[in-house]
Order: structure tokens, then sequence, then C-alpha cells
């Protein structure tokens, strides 16, 4: 299973939220930039960053730190946040980021983002599937939609997705544990799929569970800033 980083920018430094309120948000590190080179040190290959900033302005924000990640590590960087047309995912490939991932343009505009799986293909972009109460949320999670999660995946797994990051938004930032039998449902459903666990992973055991339900990989971010995790147990998994 990959073990997956996560670094979520505000104001230019590494940040968590909890259920996805802006209003509840703790800083961590003042420079993302040291964050992930501490990652690639300690032995991990990829990273999640999001610009939190750019998914409440619709536009990408954080791109010079983008920039520097993917100049300064050799880390693979998948890329959300703000990424809402097709100069934006040029730019974020051109900054040297290996993935894209688009959640409410997935929901809210479906022919630009089939024409990006058209252009990108399915290997570098991802499909963001931010769930509340069984539907999909939009726009940093600031908006609700009546999207049904299930009907949402398959469309999109119809037409050749394969990446799919599945965000459970009353788990993210809880540390209360992963939604194990949302996933185990999706994976039964969709065999697949690689599917991409995010929010409420506390421990190496929850991570061992997600392997153990086949997960492809798993997103770890409060765990890790609130050393939960120790970095060098994340490469171990």
């Amino acid at each position: 299973m990959e073990i997956i980083p996560a670094i979520d920018i505000i104001n230019g430094k590494c940040v968590r939220l909890e259920k996805g309120d802006y209003s509840k948000v703790k800083s961590y590190h003042e420079d993302p930039v040291e964050v992930a080179r501490q990652f690639e040190s300690a032995g991990l290959k990829r990273l999640h960053l999001v610009d939190l900033d750019g998914a409440k302005a619709k536009k990408i924000i954080n791109y010079s730190i983008l920039r520097q990640i993917c100049t300064e590590t050799s880390l693979h960087v998948d890329f959300g946040g703000g990424v809402k047309d097709p100069e934006q995912v040029v730019k974020v490939f051109d900054a040297g980021a290996k993935q894209v991932t688009g959640g409410s343009i997935a929901a809210k505009n479906r022919d630009l983002f089939l024409a990006w799986i058209e252009n990108y293909g399915t290997e570098k972009i991802i499909l963001g599937a931010d769930v509340l109460d069984g539907k999909i949320m939009v726009s940093g999670w600031k908006e609700s939609t009546s999207i049904d999660l299930f009907e949402f995946l398959e469309y999109y797994l119809d037409v050749g997705i394969r990446y799919v990051i599945c965000t459970d938004i009353m788990k993210d930032g809880m540390m209360a544990g992963p939604s194990v039998e949302l996933y185990r449902e999706i994976i039964t459903k969709y065999p697949d799929i690689k599917l991409i666990a995010s929010g409420g992973i506390r421990s190496i055991e929850d991570l061992n569970e997600l392997k153990r339900e086949g997960l492809y990989g798993a997103i770890v971010g409060k765990a890790i800033h609130e050393q939960k995790i120790a970095l060098n147990q994340l490469t171990q998994v």
C-alpha cells in the first residue's frame, strides 16, 4: 500500500483543519518545503499537497510552494485545491507535479473534467471524492451537493478513472480512525479501483487495517504533525 503524507497549506504554512472547517485551523510548521524535505529524507516517495487557500478562492494561490517542492525534492506530488481550468492544469504539471486531483470540478463541470482525463490520461488525473453523509461536497467542503457518492464513482470509473481519493469529511482531522466500512463497501463494489483513503488515520494499526482491506493507498496528515506516527514507521507498512 502506498503511504502518502499530506501537506495542507493556508497562508504559506502547514495546517490541518477539523472536518474541513476553516475556523478550526491549526498551524504546525512555517515552511512546507522543509516539511517535504523531511518526508523525503525519511524515505517516503509521495506527497499529497493541498492548496486550501486555492480551494476557497477557486484558483491556485500557493503555486510557488508547489514549484519549490517539486524542484527541491524528488517526491511524487499530487496536487489539488483551486485547479479549475485547463490553464491551471498545465501550470501544475509545468511546476513538476505528477498528478492533479480534481474534486469540485468533477462534480460541477463534468465535461471539463472529462477533457482533463482525455488530454492527460488516467495515470495523471485523480478523482477526489469528498463525502459527507453519502453526498459529494465541493469548494473546499463549503458547498453541499445532491450527488450520491456511489453514482459519482460509477460515472467516472465507467469513463476510465483509476485513482480515487475518498475523504470522509466527518473523519478528517479528528484522529478517530478511518472509514474502513465505507472503503470496504467501495472496493467490494468496484474491485479494480485504486482507492486512496483520506481522513481519520491515527496510528500504524489503522494503516495496517486499510492495507488488509485492499486499499491502494492512504493519506496521512494530522497523525504525522501530532507525532502520533513517526516518519520512519511509515516506510514499514
